[in-house]
């Protein structure tokens, strides 16, 4: 057993780190006042080579293992939980493709973004169907060579600015989870209506839509796996991307640590350091305690998608026990900065406000708490 990253795998993650304080940090407070989506930041870590982890080597990418998405993943969220939320949408978006599509399709849909920094979105929440996804609405109808896609999706990331929308539906609503497919969609084809931008509480500079889908005319060539499949394509996915969403919720616990640190070795109360007093202390180390849980079970998450082990009992671990813990040492730095931590001149209160998306996005903690159990009930 080996904790130790390799000599490759510490160089990119300086590089995000060092890309997450230059480029992130500097401009995250006003992009989150502005609500404005990080275009410029967006294409500088596609230069780079941190958008897009997920595409092959010999599809053009870079060839990153899960493991290594997940440490680029955790650095760019210690300079913003909501930028990277963005970054990574794509990789959501791409891995049905690297999942289930075929060397043809892998070709024509990955290529395109090693070639140009371009936005993908993946499309499985309706307005009625968050939790319950598999009773989506969407419907895929036959006509010749074609689907004919109509339905509505809600909560889109990046929906806004996507070149290619990951979409699923289901060919038969009385199927259930046995009828439902996924086909990837060209975002201008006609018949797409982009919703407009959602005012959030957090993630601001994450673009999030709804999107309305009126007979949409796609080719059947266009479709992942075979009609039906849809589900089997999104669990592996899942498998794959909750690993990375939690990843994001550790780079938060990592910023609201850091910052704690740097605050409670500053500040003076009663003749010395906030840190130097137990009650300020014992918060300090239980952040620590949790960050380092967090990034453990999503390291191993991570390497056991790597090692072909079914993963989704530890990814749910991970996802979960991430997200929560990053929501309370958020609230925690926001505490033990005091007046300070309630203002907006203050990095915390927006650390706060990010962490809770990562605690209902890409499955709520309570249905994290809902897979655990059924996965431990099997033995």
């Amino acid at each position: 057993m080996n904790f130790e990253l390799t000599e490759d795998q510490k160089q990119f993650q300086e590089l995000a780190l060092k890309f997450a304080k230059n480029e992130m940090i500097p401009k995250a407070a006003e992009l989150d006042e502005k609500g404005e989506f990080p275009r410029e930041i967006i294409n500088k870590a596609w230069e780079l080579g941190l958008l897009n982890t997920c595409i092959p080597a010999e599809y053009g990418g870079a060839g990153f293992s899960n493991m290594d998405s997940v440490i680029i993943s955790e650095a760019l969220a210690y300079g913003c939980m909501g930028i990277n939320t963005s970054i990574m949408a794509n990789d959501l978006a791409l891995l049905p493709i690297v999942i289930a599509g075929s060397d043809e399709q892998k070709k024509r849909f990955l290529t395109p973004f090693t070639e140009s920094p371009k936005i993908a979105s993946f499309c499985l929440t309706e307005p009625n169907h968050g939790s319950d996804a598999a009773g989506i609405k969407t419907t895929f109808k036959e006509d010749g060579d074609h689907w004919i896609i109509n339905g509505d999706k809600m909560w889109i990331t990046n929906a806004g600015y996507a070149d290619l929308f990951v979409v699923y539906g289901t060919i038969d609503t009385n199927l259930k989870h046995k009828g439902i497919s996924c086909i990837v969609i060209n975002a201008k084809t006609e018949g797409i209506e982009i919703g407009k931008k959602e005012d959030k509480m957090g993630h601001r500079a994450s673009d999030t839509r709804a999107l309305s889908f009126k007979n949409v005319k796609v080719s059947k060539e266009n479709m992942l796996g075979k009609p039906g499949e849809g589900w089997l394509i999104a669990m592996k996915t899942l498998d794959h991307s909750r690993p990375l969403v939690a990843s994001s919720a550790v780079g938060g616990s990592w910023r609201a640590l850091d910052c704690v640190r740097q605050y409670a070795n500053e500040r003076q109360q009663f003749g010395r350091p906030i840190g130097k007093h137990q009650a300020i202390g014992t918060m300090i180390a239980d952040m620590a305690m949790k960050t380092e849980a967090s990034r453990l079970l999503t390291y191993k998450a991570a390497w056991m998608a790597d090692q072909k082990m079914k993963n989704s009992k530890v990814a749910s671990f991970a996802k979960a026990f991430s997200a929560d813990a990053c929501m309370e040492n958020t609230t925690d730095a926001v505490q033990i900065y005091g007046g300070y931590g309630y203002s907006k001149e203050y990095p915390v209160e927006k650390l706060m406000r990010d962490a809770k998306l990562i605690q209902i996005y890409e499955g709520t903690s309570q249905i994290q708490r809902l897979v655990i159990s059924r996965e431990v009930l099997k033995y």
